[in-house]
């Protein structure tokens, strides 16, 4: 039996197919069509999934969709009456609401030449996260929390899960949101892109904790592990505005009013430069934030006593929460799939739908995040030819080594040698990391790293941290803690006798998020980072996304293109070996 699962026609569009409950393929639409956060239909990343698959639509019984219209009615019903929103806010969602009825509809019409036989099932946004943390987890029983901006009317979802069932305890209702509270301020520090909460968290190790107290007038914390929003000082619940997403791009909405303005002054402008007052600001963000998540975390613990917890929602991808919930929580284990975000409700759909209605035995782990395109070495050698003029113009040599371990080798003395080298190989990652497939790798060690890779090759913010890929079993050696974190999900402390040896991976709070490496998922980028551990006696080096202000990269064309507008030294496509001389 196949499952195609979507996240359609909402922020982080993409799709995954299933056979028999076992992944084939998962994939975000942004990678084709490069732009970011990209919210329509998935019609690429499905008919990728189908060719993965080698099916055709036909042979799909189910289509799963990240999305119920029908859910939380009454909730919907009581906002109305209690808000009174503008006319045109209520009909925004009506119009929108039409698109997700119409999913069917416009498949259909994308894939005119497949007929399409099965049946489509709408899931609520939330069961579809915690479908994704939990069903693919390697958890017989667990607590499950579901945190972000806002889906299908709710913020927050959490409850518990086992093999036979997914059970919700409480919900946080729209307008309420630790989402859009860190996203609110998000915009206030004059980050206005979708999905730029990662700046915050990047440039709070920077500032103190001087505004905390003014921020709890805007997300009001309760002893009971409860939060809700103090309205006053947000619009988005009320007025008509521009909605967040079309059906090709993200378009953000200024959630705070004007009262803002009493607490912090004026907003900044996304071109003025990051002060004092600045980092103090998303340093207080963050930490009112995880007091209100560890709070949350506490609670669910309180009532299940149950040591596992698997997290999804966008939230989940504050990894430096992520890093600490085992110290300022009971819970032992924690399981956050790669794709924690709204991309990943496509697996979360289409596994609850196997799963939870279908009622098949779970059968599936992801260990590994490697679901995407991989591409040939006769194909990566055609898109060489094509652009062999250019690679002559830049005075690059071209090599093919056949054997991996040599070739390995040969790469990690680059990076030891202080170059920097975008690194193509096998299936691209799923989700928002870039885990050793689709990398720009450097040597932690040298201190004007950081510098380099963010003036000449990323063209981003200075303040922001690069994360360190360390071989499994050299965890303990370099981390205050000892921990699995394939999916560079957490942020652990690197120990202090540490930090100025690898000083490119080292935030300036000490910390690095980390990303384990194993030898039985991916062999070539363990050898790798092997083979720098031979030559330098560091166990890991610098890993960041093979993108530069864009997606990351999907195909080998896109790889050549950021090589050659860029200062990178190196490209390596599986066994090519492309050097600026």
């Amino acid at each position: 039996m196949y499952i195609i699962g979507i996240n359609s026609h909402h922020p982080d569009s993409s799709a995954c197919i299933i056979k028999d409950g076992k992944l084939i393929a998962a994939v975000e639409e942004e990678r084709f069509t490069r732009i970011k956060h990209w919210a329509g239909l998935p019609v690429l990343s499905i008919r990728h999934c189908l060719n993965e698959a080698k099916i055709k639509l036909s042979e799909v019984e189910y289509i799963s969709v990240n999305r119920d219209p029908e859910a939380n009615f009454f909730e919907k019903f009581k906002f109305i009456l209690r808000q009174r929103p503008s006319y045109k806010l209520i009909l925004d969602r009506l119009k929108f609401r039409k698109k997700y009825k119409d999913n069917k509809k416009m498949i259909m019409k994308e894939f005119e030449d497949q007929e399409f036989l099965g049946k489509m099932i709408n899931v609520e946004h939330h069961i579809c996260h915690l479908s994704s943390a939990f069903n693919i987890s390697p958890f017989k029983k667990s607590c499950i929390l579901s945190v972000d901006g806002m889906g299908d009317f709710a913020s927050t979802v959490w409850g518990f899960a086992n093999d036979e069932k997914i059970s919700i305890d409480e919900k946080v209702y729209y307008p309420h949101s630790l989402g859009l509270f860190y996203e609110s301020i998000t915009q206030f520090l004059g980050f206005n892109n979708y999905g730029d909460e990662y700046k915050v968290m990047g440039l709070a190790p920077y500032g103190k904790p001087t505004c905390v107290n003014k921020l709890k007038n805007i997300l009001l914390l309760n002893d009971n592990g409860s939060f809700k929003l103090n309205l006053e000082y947000y619009k988005f619940h009320k007025s008509h505005q521009e909605y967040q997403w079309s059906s090709d791009n993200v378009k953000n909405v200024y959630l705070f009013s004007n009262k803002i303005n009493d607490l912090f002054g004026k907003p900044r402008n996304k071109n003025e430069d990051i002060n004092q007052f600045h980092k103090d600001l998303a340093h207080s963000t963050q930490i009112l934030y995880e007091k209100a998540f560890y709070g949350l975390l506490n609670k669910i613990y309180e009532k299940h006593k149950n040591d596992n917890i698997c997290i999804a929602g966008g939230c989940g991808n504050n990894s430096v929460a992520n890093g600490k919930i085992t110290k300022y929580t009971p819970f032992k284990n924690v399981y956050i799939q790669p794709a924690s975000g709204d991309a990943g409700g496509a697996i979360g759909a289409a596994y609850y739908t196997w799963n939870n209605i279908l009622k098949n035995k779970r059968n599936f782990v992801m260990k590994h995040s490697y679901w995407g395109n991989s591409y040939s070495n006769e194909h990566i050698k055609k898109e060489i030819t094509k652009n062999i003029d250019k690679f002559e113009y830049e005075k690059c040599t071209i090599d093919f080594i056949d054997e991996n371990k040599k070739q390995t080798e040969i790469v990690a003395k680059f990076i030891s040698d202080g170059l920097v080298v975008g690194w193509f190989q096998g299936k691209m990652e799923w989700g928002p990391r870039a885990l050793g497939n689709r990398s720009i790798l450097a040597d932690p060690r040298r201190s004007d790293m950081k510098n380099i890779l963010n003036l000449k090759i990323k063209k981003r913010e200075s303040f922001r941290p690069f994360a360190p890929s360390i071989m499994r079993e050299h965890v303990s050696d370099w981390f205050e803690k000892d921990s699995e974190v394939p999916f560079m999900m957490k942020v652990f402390q690197i120990k202090e006798n540490k930090r100025k040896i690898i000083p490119a991976v080292t935030h300036i709070d000490g910390s690095g998020r980390l990303q384990t490496v194993y030898e039985d998922t991916n062999y070539k980028f363990y050898q790798l980072i092997n083979s720098f551990f031979k030559i330098t006696n560091v166990p890991l080096i610098l890993n960041t996304s093979f993108n530069e202000n864009e997606p990351i990269i999907c195909n080998p064309e896109q790889a050549i293109n950021c090589f050659l507008r860029t200062k990178m030294d190196v490209l390596v496509m599986e066994n090519y070996i492309i050097k600026r001389i």
